[in-house]
């Protein structure tokens, strides 16, 4: 499994622990997650936003 794709899981799996929408990020070759409406964009290059209400309930 890639480092993108695992940060893509753990974005996703936070997004419903929490319940919130979470944005998964690149800055200087690293990945980061936040919860969406904390982020402003600055120098991060948004890849996804990941919003638990999409998907349904969770478990």
């Amino acid at each position: 499994m890639s480092d993108l794709a695992t940060a893509q899981n753990h974005a996703f799996q936070l997004s419903r622990t929490l319940m919130v929408p979470v944005t998964l990020f690149e800055v200087d070759g690293q990945y980061g997650v936040m919860v969406s409406h904390e982020l402003d964009g600055g120098e991060v290059a948004i890849i996804h936003e990941f919003d638990p209400h999409e998907y349904g309930p969770a478990h």
